[in-house]
């Protein structure tokens, strides 16, 4: 099964390519031409091969529950990291013990593409390569690696908290409301002004795609060659329902430190519009900007069923995937302009 053959870009999803894009080769391997399929199959496929997943996953320093390798692009061809090695890439294949499992790296990749080509929110860049046998696995580029291999500095938001396991709990990077999440970042960023806004943005998309696992480790600041601190490009976006029944938050408090709720929410159940335009209120955002980061998460709807269609969600899904979507901008459009 290891000749895949595409009709979409696996990475931008743009029509009529039969392997990645040129914007794709630009932007995921820094113009160095890859092929969409690996040299190796999944770790199911063999002892050996398995064996070497196991030892490549004690060298990678990214925090997470899922299955995740380390890769380096050797000349044209991705393999895994080495001892003593650092990777330019996370590999995350299909992982264990959740509903339709098998859509996870396409729906990671899906949604992470949406966020970018519809919303403008920086990513990681991030593509869908595929096994020698055809099985699919969701490929990221590391963010915190400058082009002659230096790594800059990086803080997820537990730490910039000084939120622990040994001092808040086994969930402690749950407990906390985004309202908090906020206030950190104005905390610790200079540039907080311009910053506020793509954290505002990237809590309104994981309300609006159904993301659940926007938790405190999911969101970082990283150091500029500069040498200051700035959000960092977003990771870890997916559409967490198709997998899991979990709520409209990861954060167990929700969007508020006190239990404020719109009128319309409280009619709904689910946060309204109203709802964000507080949570901008009280990080001092400005109003006219707010009014115009919402608009536009309510205006998008055809590119998002473009890229939806032309991702590689099975048939079933996208239509699940796109219900979920049209349900949240439903509920988001409550007390809105354009209700």
């Amino acid at each position: 099964m290891g000749n895949v053959e595409l009709q979409f870009c696996p990475s931008t999803l743009a029509e009529g390519h039969t392997t990645y894009s040129p914007v794709a080769v630009r932007r995921l391997f820094a113009g160095t031409r890859v092929s969409h399929i690996l040299p190796f199959a999944p770790s199911a496929s063999s002892e050996e091969t398995a064996a070497a997943f196991i030892d490549n996953r004690k060298r990678l320093s990214v925090s997470g529950v899922q299955e995740k390798l380390s890769m380096v692009l050797d000349g044209k061809t991705l393999r895994l990291t080495t001892e003593g090695e650092q990777g330019q890439y996370i590999l995350k294949p299909i992982p264990r013990d959740l509903m339709r499992v098998d859509q996870a790296p396409m729906n990671e990749h899906l949604t992470m593409q949406i966020a970018e080509q519809v919303y403008g929110i920086q990513t990681a860049a991030n593509g869908l390569i595929f096994f020698s046998d055809g099985t699919p696995a969701y490929l990221t580029r590391r963010f915190d690696l400058a082009a002659n291999g230096r790594k800059w500095g990086s803080e997820d938001f537990a730490s910039l908290a000084g939120k622990t396991s040994e001092n808040a709990g086994p969930n402690f990077k749950y407990n906390f409301s985004y309202e908090e999440l906020g206030k950190v970042l104005q905390q610790f960023l200079p540039a907080w002004r311009v910053e506020i806004e793509k954290l505002f943005q990237l809590v309104v998309f994981n309300y609006l795609f159904s993301n659940g696992d926007a938790h405190l480790k999911n969101f970082s600041v990283l150091e500029s060659p500069q040498g200051d601190y700035f959000l960092s490009p977003a990771y870890d976006l997916l559409n967490t329902r198709l997998h899991v029944d979990d709520s409209d938050f990861a954060l167990s408090k929700g969007l508020f430190v006190d239990d404020y709720q719109s009128a319309e929410a409280e009619k709904q159940n689910h946060p309204a519009y109203a709802d964000f335009v507080e949570l901008a209120r009280r990080w001092e955002m400005r109003p006219k900007r707010v009014t115009k980061l919402l608009r536009t998460f309510l205006d998008k709807g055809a590119e998002v069923e473009v890229l939806v269609k032309h991702s590689f969600l099975a048939p079933a899904v996208q239509r699940g995937y796109l219900q979920q979507f049209r349900t949240r901008r439903n509920y988001l459009k409550k007390g809105s302009p354009q209700d």
